[in-house]
């Protein structure tokens, strides 16, 4: 009996020692060598403290500030400890009210712009915490933040066209806008207005 168990009872533990210690540790060792900003998650850090990821999507409702997909994540949204998408379906009246009211609402805040809503601004993704828009949601709501800051329009495009990622090796995916990363640029190219800032 023990020389049917024996050999399975090795291999188990060698395997268990080889996959679930040595190439965990070799692989977070290469990591941190190779890919240490990516291996720590991608913080984004302003003024030595750590304001967020670049992978992780959060709330921005001020007027001044470019703001990202609606997020379903946690009670208030963008709660990176509850990633969860809508789940709904395009049949759902709940989903079409939903978008219906977000189409008002931007509206609402963007009265200056005219064109289609771009749909990644009114609908959720499967996770609730996308980082990206693409550039047209950005340059939908230009012409809010250059108003909010005082700046002309044409800077505020300029700056999101620099912060256009374009598709992973050049194929994978399409061209995107890092949220968090463009209104940080914008906090360090145009001063916060003080009537606005809080």
């Amino acid at each position: 009996m023990w020389q049917q168990i024996l050999p399975g009872l090795r291999i188990k533990i060698f395997l268990t020692v080889l996959l679930g210690v040595v190439y965990p540790l070799a692989m977070t060792g290469i990591s941190q060598l190779f890919f240490p900003h990516q291996a720590n998650g991608s913080l984004v850090t302003a003024g030595g403290k750590v304001i967020g990821s670049e992978l992780i999507g959060q709330s921005f409702t001020k007027p001044e500030y470019f703001q990202g997909r609606p997020s379903n994540a946690g009670a208030n949204g963008y709660d990176a400890t509850a990633s969860s998408g809508y789940n709904q379906g395009p049949t759902n009246k709940k989903l079409a009210d939903r978008v219906k009211a977000a189409v008002e609402q931007f509206r609402k805040d963007n009265p200056d712009y005219h064109g289609p809503i771009p749909a990644d601004l009114v609908t959720g993704s499967a996770s609730g915490l996308d980082p990206h828009l693409s550039p047209d949601s950005a340059r939908a709501q230009a012409a809010r933040v250059a108003k909010a800051r005082g700046v002309s329009l044409e800077q505020v495009r300029e700056l999101i066209a620099q912060f256009t990622e374009g598709p992973d090796l050049g194929v994978l995916g399409e061209p995107r806008v890092n949220v968090l990363r463009l209104n940080l640029a914008l906090n360090q190219r145009f001063a916060k207005p003080q009537a606005v800032a809080k």
